[in-house]
């Protein structure tokens, strides 16, 4: 029994750490996080009834800290959760926009979530979404190298796993997408998020907070931290000017 009782804990331990390794960094960060704050207002909740109200009381503000409960901002505590990814600012509902030949790609300011519609070709008008993994690498060979690495972009999100699995890199991971030409100041708005107009603050603002969302823990992407970085360069360019 002992034998047996060792060998189910180790096949349970490798698919953990299995499924650890293919999760979605920013999920997994988000359990994580969401995990340690219930756990932490449980042990405050434990330690109150016994009368430990010196450790309960920080330590529950910790655990609402972890879990963004607004209301601890007001009370000095807020950046407690910001340490861990919590306490975030109110939705901006900000969102930017990056399109290609046959792709139009959103990411959202708040949540970090990438998605995309196709524009062109024989899908035209579905959501990125409604397809399978084998059902979009199909689509790679038909897509322009600019579309390409948008969709490996999109990818990378949903699939974090899609490179080590596609057969012979079947995404064309080889693959560079070819200069767009030189960057608008319409599509540099369109990234970044902004309206047009915006002063360099906000510029600056948006850069640094898309470059957070697009950071390689987050399951960002190369790709677009470049148009990311071109969007910004080109509006200030367009102030300086």
């Amino acid at each position: 029994m002992t034998l047996i009782a060792g060998a189910v804990a180790v096949i349970t331990l490798y698919l953990l750490l299995q499924m650890f390794r293919a999760a979605n960094p920013a999920a997994l960060a988000r359990a994580i996080r969401f995990g340690g704050g219930v756990l932490a207002l449980a042990v405050a909740a434990f330690t109150g009834l016994r009368g430990e109200l010196v450790v309960a009381i920080p330590l529950g503000f910790f655990g609402a800290g972890l879990l963004g409960w607004t209301p601890l901002a007001n009370a000095g505590f807020g950046n407690l959760g910001g340490l861990f990814g919590g306490g975030a600012a109110p939705a901006s509902g900000q969102t930017s926009r990056v399109r290609s030949q046959f792709l139009d790609m959103r990411l959202d300011h708040d949540t970090g979530q990438l998605g995309g519609q196709i524009v062109a070709g024989p899908h035209a008008g579905r959501d990125l979404g409604e397809f399978d993994l084998p059902s979009l690498l199909a689509m790679v060979p038909t897509f322009d190298a600019e579309s390409v690495a948008l969709l490996e972009s999109y990818l990378d999100r949903r699939f974090p796993a899609w490179r080590q699995n596609a057969q012979g890199d079947a995404a064309g991971g080889q693959r560079r997408p070819a200069a767009s030409g030189k960057m608008t100041a319409e599509e540099a708005y369109q990234i970044l998020g902004l309206q047009p107009g915006a002063g360099r603050d906000d510029i600056s603002r948006a850069h640094k907070s898309l470059m957070k969302k697009l950071h390689p823990d987050q399951g960002g992407s190369n790709y677009l931290a470049a148009r990311v970085n071109e969007a910004k360069d080109t509006l200030l360019r367009t102030h300086n000017g």
